[in-house]
């Protein structure tokens, strides 16, 4: 029961110092405010990017194509030979004629030429479609696959892949970077303003210090002030998460620019950014209050 009494009194008077001090507390929420819209706005792109780069690992495929006198036991062991290979996750098998059906299903042009196609005729080849366990060994895998016997020719888009998955490394570092750096500078930031109203209501932690009052009881107002304001500060960019991206995702059906590239659905990702914009908020404003008290306390 004492403690609860405790919370409740070191909340009101949070709520009374943030509105006493509001010049100085309006001043840390837009801090807080304005670094948490661009750590969203990191956060969106990170995983977003991450997603992206996923399912291009995971559609990753090396077609082998096969020589075109090979006979059917040649293909069975030829299977056995790549399913050997590490690297390699799952194999399938696609005829000639069956690609040649595909491509006539898939365009009006390619049925009109293929159409009157015999099976003797069909100059197409016969291939295997490899899914890879981890894409950075992509390359290597395709050459391994490449120097078995009955294999004609082996493409993965070279180049792209490993270029594409490269970039979206680098972005995907530089956002956590970002992120990490925008949180370090708003607890430097918050630090220093509530110093700034510590240092005017330094008559009243001297009282508090003439009455007998520990340092931690000194300190816990502060950080439940720091709290508060992290929590205010938190919310509008939660507001703007929530509704921007929802709308935003609307807009453009889920992708952007083809449909290579897909946006992750709004719920429940946009609850998990709110989730973890608010824990930053809480502690970032929670750590500057103390940080603060803690300087101002040993002087």
């Amino acid at each position: 029961m004492k403690a609860v009494r405790i919370l409740s009194r070191n909340i009101r008077d949070a709520f009374k110092s943030v509105f006493r001090n509001f010049s100085l507390s309006l001043a840390s929420i837009t801090c807080i405010t304005i670094t948490l819209i661009v750590v969203s706005l990191s956060l969106i792109l990170t995983f977003n990017v991450n997603n992206f780069t996923d399912k291009v690992e995971k559609n990753a495929t090396i077609v082998v194509f096969l020589e075109n006198k090979i006979k059917d036991e040649e293909k069975e062991s030829l299977r056995t030979a790549i399913e050997k290979i590490q690297n390699v996750d799952t194999i399938s098998y696609e005829s000639k004629s069956e690609i040649q059906e595909k491509m006539m299903n898939e365009s009006e042009t390619y049925k009109n030429i293929m159409s009157g196609w015999t099976e003797e005729e069909n100059p197409l080849q016969d291939t295997y479609l490899l899914k890879v366990k981890n894409v950075d060994f992509i390359g290597d895998t395709a050459k391994e696959v490449g120097a078995l016997e009955g294999v004609g020719t082996v493409k993965y888009g070279e180049g792209m892949i490993e270029q594409l998955v490269s970039i979206f490394d680098l972005v995907r570092q530089g956002s956590y970077i970002v992120v990490l750096a925008l949180v370090v500078v708003t607890a430097f930031l918050i630090a220093n303003t509530i110093k700034i109203t510590i240092f005017s209501r330094r008559r009243e932690i001297e009282i508090m210090r003439l009455v007998g009052a520990s340092n931690i009881n000194i300190k816990i107002p502060f950080v439940f002030e720091g709290l508060l304001l992290g929590f205010l500060g938190s919310i509008l960019p939660i507001l703007i998460t929530t509704y921007g991206y929802t709308v935003i995702y609307n807009k453009f059906g889920g992708k952007l620019f083809s449909n290579l590239i897909t946006l992750i659905e709004p719920q429940p990702f946009v609850f998990k950014v709110s989730g973890v914009l608010i824990l930053i908020g809480i502690l970032v404003g929670m750590f500057g209050s103390l940080r603060a008290v803690k300087k101002y306390l040993k002087s």
